[in-house]
């Protein structure tokens, strides 16, 4: 047998190795990062399925389901490898193929198909499906097909719907289509796998209601999750305590309402989306929002490396960093918040919200959908106060991403987002990489601009000041995002987002970020706007 420290083994041979060890073992951290293909059964499973392991000879390894699907194998009944959470890898990887990737869970080839995808990535149709291919076994029709088919099992399993209403909701054409998917796929009807639903407890949700667990891979700090929330929640907009939080988000057939709760150790979705088609890209924001696809126990085992971490890391384990809902209104909260504190940018974009915003019937009454960007370039300074030169940045911000001439979304390249955003007037380096670890869910984002995080890091014993944070943070990639998170958790003014306690009031909550307005707007920066916080 081949071991991964043998002298003269390929990467390919390593990579074998590591991975048939892995599934020797049935560790199931690495459930939905590959999937194992026996030849001998033309099945393929999770790496912790309890089935006896298959002879090395008989094993393929692929990185994607659809890659198996491809190579004609089906999905193991007993593990059902399409109900693991998805794999860290596309946001670990900024590649094409992770960008593509993030862009078809995104449901983007469902709603422009491969040339809207292409269009997004720059390649053409044919190019991009070649090298899709190559990558990861399967083009973007393939890898689009495995998405519906995981969405489809999950709302089979776990919810009431029709068979009609999860073809749709998954994505695809027809009933036929679905049905023979599903057939291809799990070698079974879908009648065969409803009858594996798991039926909720108490009453049944309302009507055009949804309610399904959410895969998650543990340990996770759900206190930190739900408190950054409720930290963040925009009045009227979201709502959060302790165990839930909720909001409306605008989507590509209208506005939708969720929530995201922990009942009895899991994390359940609950939701109302204007169009079941919609469904799908709802559950893959919220998965992104809450950051479910991390591999904890691989950013914690990094960590604890670290002697300044090692107590943090033990105390909160499997720490999240939440991504973003609206790629959009995440770049104009942030903008919106700089220079303030945390509870004066939620003030203010409460006021925005209600001024600029469109009230949604909710489950739980009526809540407000955050304002477009087109609403906000043409009446934004009708309601936002503060610096004249931040209010023209934000306003400036939303008519470029509502002409076009800027589009943020989880497809984009790192490094050319940083240096679109740091183009635009009063976005700096600390926006545009905040933005970037919250849009794309980069893992590997460090803000030596926040003093926060550098307050947190001080009372852990890691240097403060910007140049040896910088460096000393170096040694914690690809996982400073999350080194971030511990940071935040340990300074005293954001270590209460974690507690059990209403978002403090302005009067009580200082600012604590320094300004990074361009230099090219000097004017904005007064003495009394040196300060400013996360928003």
């Amino acid at each position: 047998m081949t071991t991964p420290d043998a002298v003269h083994t390929t990467p390919r041979e390593r990579g074998f190795a590591e991975r048939y060890r892995v599934i020797q073992s049935r560790d199931r951290r690495f459930d939905g990062q590959f999937v194992t293909a026996v030849r001998s059964t033309g099945i393929y499973c999770r790496p912790s399925c309890p089935a006896r392991t298959p002879k090395e000879q008989n094993v393929t390894f692929f990185d994607t389901s659809a890659a198996a699907h491809e190579a004609g194998y089906r999905a193991c009944k007993r593990c059902l490898p399409e109900a693991a959470p998805g794999s860290p890898a596309w946001d670990v990887r900024g590649d094409l193929a992770a960008r593509a990737m993030r862009l078809i869970i995104d449901g983007v080839v469902d709603r422009e198909g491969v040339p809207g995808l292409a269009r997004r990535l720059g390649y053409s149709p044919r190019h991009l499906t070649r090298l899709l291919t190559a990558e990861l076994g399967a083009g973007p029709l393939a890898l689009a097909r495995a998405q519906r088919a995981h969405t489809a099992r999950a709302l089979l399993v776990g919810t009431d719907l029709s068979s009609a209403d999860v073809a749709f909701a998954a994505g695809f054409a027809s009933v036929r289509q679905f049905t023979d998917t599903i057939g291809e796929v799990f070698g079974m009807p879908p009648r065969d796998l409803r009858a594996r639903r798991h039926r909720l407890a108490g009453a049944a949700p309302a009507p055009g209601t949804i309610d399904l667990a959410l895969p998650v891979r543990g340990p996770i700090d759900t206190a930190g999750l739900f408190g950054w929330m409720r930290a963040h929640a925009i009045p009227g907009v979201e709502r959060g305590d302790a165990a839930s939080f909720a909001r409306v988000v605008r989507l590509p057939a209208g506005p939708a309402w969720f929530e995201v709760r922990e009942d009895a150790g899991r994390l359940r979705l609950r939701a109302r989306p204007a169009s079941l088609h919609d469904l799908s890209t709802l559950i893959a924001r919220v998965r992104r929002l809450f950051d479910l696809d991390a591999d904890p126990l691989a950013v914690d085992e990094a960590l604890a490396v670290h002697p300044e971490l090692r107590g943090a890391v033990a105390e909160i384990p499997g720490v999240r960093v939440p991504g973003a809902i609206d790629a959009d209104e995440m770049l104009l909260r942030a903008m919106i918040g700089q220079q303030i504190s945390v509870a004066a940018a939620r003030t203010m974009q409460g006021r925005l919200a209600a001024a600029l915003g469109t009230e949604v019937e909710t489950p739980d009454g009526r809540m407000t959908l955050f304002p477009s960007p087109p609403v906000i370039a043409e009446r934004g300074h009708e309601v936002l106060r503060g610096p004249a030169a931040r209010v023209r940045a934000v306003i400036a911000a939303a008519a470029a991403l509502a002409d076009g001439s800027l589009a943020l979304g989880p497809g984009d390249d790192r490094a050319e987002q940083r240096m679109r955003l740091l183009a635009l007037p009063g976005v700096g380096p600390w926006t545009a990489d905040y933005v970037r670890m919250r849009v794309l869910g980069d893992p590997d984002v460090l803000l030596p601009g926040d003093v926060a995080a550098r307050t947190g890091a001080a009372a852990l014993g890691v240097p403060a000041d910007p140049r040896s944070f910088t460096a000393w943070g170096e040694r914690t990639a690809p996982w400073r995002s999350y080194a971030m998170a511990h940071f935040w958790y340990a300074a005293p003014v954001t270590r209460a987002w974690r507690a059990d306690l209403p978002p403090a009031d302005s009067s009580d909550a200082p600012p604590i970020l320094p300004v990074t307005l361009r230099p090219t707007d000097p004017a904005s920066v007064t003495p009394s706007t040196r300060r400013r916080t996360a928003s």
